[in-house]
């Protein structure tokens, strides 16, 4: 969820942690304080819709939407071929397969998705972002699973990947850099030949731009297109997450300080994180989703994959975002058919980030859709889907595309950029 779930975490969790730390020490008190002040300018908006809901639906009712919201349903149920990979600093990454199936039990979905003819043997890799993991892209998965080859991996410290071997042991920075090279030896373990396509949203882009940089030759000798959904190549620092300009500049000034400690009182912050519940789940649809009528169960269903990052996760993974600046490598996408796609309502990396992404590559095809936010791919699934599905027969894959339907529905349209 990029920068954002950074600083609806960490909102959320020092509001928390200011009730329940009164035994603490009293730099920890003047820190979460700070941290309360600052980033209580950020989830204002969402407070104050979670106190009039408050006001009008009682405790025990929510909690009941909240345990039927949980229970067993779709989204995040799908799964492959468990593999594993590792990182060059010995960092279990975590990632499934979902291989093709025989042509008879796919004819009619696989129709929808290409026209008559089945799809050429690429296999497909999808990168997710910050404080998400591989089911985030749940609607795309179903929409191409058995049709097309897919891997769906966890980036380190996420999902089922393993915590940062560099980080814990020797208090490495994290870098886009280093989550580049994470997603080659995936590739590597996932994907040691064949045509590849690309898919990276927010994070899972930089993963991408990061992977060019360090390895030109794989792009240039066997990446046959590439999708870019709501990510940035870089002047992340400029993002003023739709607050006005003293918000932002206060939020800037403490933020990485007060992850930081944060991160060192991890426990007392997840339980911060689970009493402040309510707030944490407006402050998630706020930067997620800019649409009104968003389905409950997938608002839901992407706050339980933020609620599950830890905060030192959150906190470890944030500065490097400051310094993500890979604008150079754009141009090892020149020669493919390339998607850049960004929902308008993106308050974490606003369409203007996608649209200097497309200008950079002449040949890419921009779509921009109204009515949507950060998580697009999970807000108007059924855009990104038939997206994706065109950019495979652009590829060469097959020979004509189709619109894709069946696999999530919205009232508005992607316009092309």
């Amino acid at each position: 969820m990029s920068e954002s779930s950074a600083e609806a975490v960490a909102g959320v969790a020092s509001a928390a942690v200011a009730a329940s730390a009164t035994a603490a020490a009293g730099g920890w008190r003047r820190t979460t304080g700070i941290a309360g002040a600052a980033l209580g300018v950020l989830a204002a908006g969402a407070a104050a819709g979670v106190a009039i809901e408050r006001m009008t639906v009682g405790r025990g009712i929510r909690r009941k939407a909240l345990l039927a919201l949980d229970s067993p349903g779709p989204y995040g149920t799908l799964r492959g071929t468990p593999g594993k990979a590792y990182a060059d600093d010995g960092t279990e990454l975590y990632y499934e397969v979902d291989e093709v199936e025989p042509p008879a039990a796919l004819a009619g979905r696989r129709r929808r998705l290409f026209g008559r003819k089945a799809p050429a043997p690429v296999t497909v890799v999808f990168s997710h972002g910050y404080c998400l993991n591989q089911d985030s892209w749940h609607f795309q998965r179903a929409a191409l699973r058995g049709v097309v080859r897919t891997v769906h991996w966890d980036q380190r410290s996420h999902g089922r990947s393993g915590r940062g071997v560099a980080q814990v042991q020797d208090d490495v920075p994290l870098t886009i850099d280093q989550l580049g090279r994470d997603l080659k030896a995936v590739l590597d373990a996932a994907v040691p030949d064949g045509p590849i396509v690309l898919v990276g949203h927010s994070m899972g882009g930089m993963t991408v731009m990061a992977l060019a940089a360090h390895y030109p030759e794989l792009i240039r000798e066997r990446v046959v297109a590439t999708a870019f959904v709501g990510t940035s190549s870089g002047r992340l620092g400029e993002v003023n997450f739709g607050l006005p300009v003293a918000g932002v500049n206060a939020v800037r000034r403490v933020l990485p300080g007060v992850l930081r400690a944060l991160g060192q009182q991890a426990e007392l912050v997840e339980r911060g994180r689970r009493a402040t519940a309510d707030l944490f789940a407006g402050v998630v649809k706020r930067y997620s989703f800019a649409s009104r009528d968003v389905d409950p169960a997938v608002a839901r269903f992407a706050e339980r994959m933020i609620e599950g990052t830890p905060i030192d996760v959150v906190a470890e993974f944030y500065p490097a975002f400051t310094d993500h600046d890979k604008t150079e490598a754009l141009a090892r996408f020149t020669d493919m058919p390339v998607l850049v796609l960004a929902g308008i309502g993106d308050l974490v990396t606003p369409s203007e980030h996608s649209e200097a992404i497309a200008d950079l590559l002449p040949g890419a095809e921009l779509v921009l859709v109204p009515d949507a936010g950060h998580l697009v791919m999970l807000e108007h699934p059924e855009v990104v889907t038939d997206r994706l599905a065109d950019l495979l027969t652009r590829a060469g894959a097959v020979p004509a595309g189709a619109t894709v339907g069946g696999y999530g529905s919205t009232s508005s349209t992607a316009r092309r950029g």
